[in-house]
Parts: C-alpha cells; sequence; structure tokens
C-alpha cells in the first residue's frame, strides 16, 4: 500500500475476520503508526518502510514474547543483508545502529474466530534526513550512507523471519537466546529498567544485564541478585 493509517490495524482487523493468518502487509507511510507504550510513530511519505505479518504461534502463550525479539534478530541480519550496515539490538524491541534508533517493533495479541493469533509489526528508517527525524537519537539507512530498494530491504528481512520463526516454532529456545544474546548491544551493559506500578507510579531498577531468560526477560544483575524482567523501558547506561 502507498498509505495506511496503521499496518497492524489492518492486519488485526483482518484476523478478527479470520483471513490474517500468513498475511504480509507493506505500506511506504503510515499516517496513525504506534510503538510500544502506546508512542506514535510516523514518518514523512516514502522515507520508511512499515510492516505487519499476522501469524497463529503454536508455542505456549507465555514464549509469544520472542515473536518481538527474534523479529529484532530478522530486522538487524536483513538491513545488514541488503544495505550493508551493521545493526545490533537493544532490549526488547529496537534496532540500532550506531546506538540509534533505525526501527522499532510493536506485537499484539488478536483473537480471530480460530482463536489467538498475533499481529508483528515494525517500521525500519530508510531515507529521511536529520530534520526528518522524529527524535535526535533515530537515525535512517541514509544517513547511515546506504541507499537500499525498500523491496529487497522488506524481502531480506522476511527471509530471515522465516528461519528465526521456524527455529521458534520448533522450541529451539537455547539456540534462538544465543542468536539473539550473540546480537543484542544490551547484554554486558549496565542499564537502567524503569518500571511502571499498578498505582501509576514509576520505580527504577539499574544493574547489569546478563542475559535472555527462556521466556525472553531480560536478567540484569542489581541489588545482590539477578533478577528477570518482561516488561519495563530500558536505557543503556554509558
Amino acid at each position: 500500500m502507498a498509505s495506511t493509517g496503521s499496518t497492524n490495524a489492518d492486519a488485526a482487523a483482518r484476523m478478527r475476520a479470520g483471513s490474517g493468518v500468513g498475511l504480509v502487509l507493506v505500506a511506504d507511510h503510515q499516517s496513525a503508526g504506534r510503538g510500544r507504550f502506546d508512542r506514535r510513530w510516523e514518518a514523512p511519505p516514502g522515507a520508511a518502510v512499515a510492516v505487519s505479518l499476522g501469524v497463529a504461534p503454536r508455542r505456549p502463550l507465555p514464549e509469544w514474547m520472542w515473536l518481538s525479539l527474534l523479529t529484532g534478530v530478522a530486522i538487524a541480519r536483513g538491513i545488514r543483508r541488503a544495505a550493508g550496515v551493521d545493526a545490533t539490538l537493544k532490549w526488547p524491541n529496537d534496532v540500532l545502529v550506531d546506538g540509534r534508533k533505525i526501527c522499532g517493533i510493536l506485537s499484539e495479541r488478536v483473537d480471530g474466530p480460530q482463536g489467538p493469533g498475533c499481529v508483528v509489526g515494525f517500521g525500519i528508517n530508510v531515507s529521511l534526513s536529520e530534520e526528518e527525524l522524529p527524535v535526535p537519537t533515530a537515525t535512517s539507512l541514509r544517513l547511515c550512507g546506504a541507499e537500499v530498494d525498500r523491496a529487497d530491504l522488506v524481502a531480506e528481512v522476511l527471509g530471515v523471519w522465516s528461519q528465526m520463526y521456524r527455529i521458534w516454532d520448533e522450541g529451539q529456545l537455547t539456540l534462538l537466546r544465543q542468536t539473539y544474546e550473540d546480537q543484542c548491544s544490551t547484554i554486558g551493559r549496565d542499564v537502567r529498567v524503569l518500571l511502571g506500578s499498578p498505582a501509576g507510579g514509576e520505580r527504577t531498577v539499574i544493574g547489569r544485564a546478563v542475559g535472555i531468560d527462556p521466556s525472553g526477560a531480560v536478567l540484569v544483575r542489581a541489588d545482590g541478585g539477578v533478577r528477570a524482567f518482561a516488561a519495563g523501558d530500558v536505557t543503556h547506561l554509558r
């Protein structure tokens, strides 16, 4: 599609109607894209590519967090293959180049006629200029010195995504964890984890990220022990 409100919303509507499993939607522009915590995500027409996939995983629901993580691996590898740019991951769902965000990922559960499914969405900044970036901590492939055909980029990402999804679908979690950790720049760094509370307040945990557990949660050594965090806003500390 040339333009839509949100590829995730479009894919979710198809999933609820029973026709979205196996669907891939690609748009050159989104007018109402969303990221984690309902953050707005938008880029000028033609400057980015937005993709959403509809899947009906066979793995247990507690493992579905891996969908965002394996998608990050696929995007980072796809960018390297299509554009020759090295990308790393920031837990759980940011793809970085030189520490700046080039892609975000949002996975959402959707219940359809056949049961629960998931829409996996991501947006890659392709040709944004410095002035067009939504925040100073973002970047684009063009700013990294790469000119890439968006169709080739999407094809490379989806090819790797199929491989990663198959590994997860077959329950090879040890291999998946190793693959993710090898590409994740969060592991081995001091981090700040910002957590929300049911009362609407926030609290912060500071420690060193030491790995990923079998569910996909990040493991942080803090206060004399190692804790797993399945949710939270993670900041890399220098």
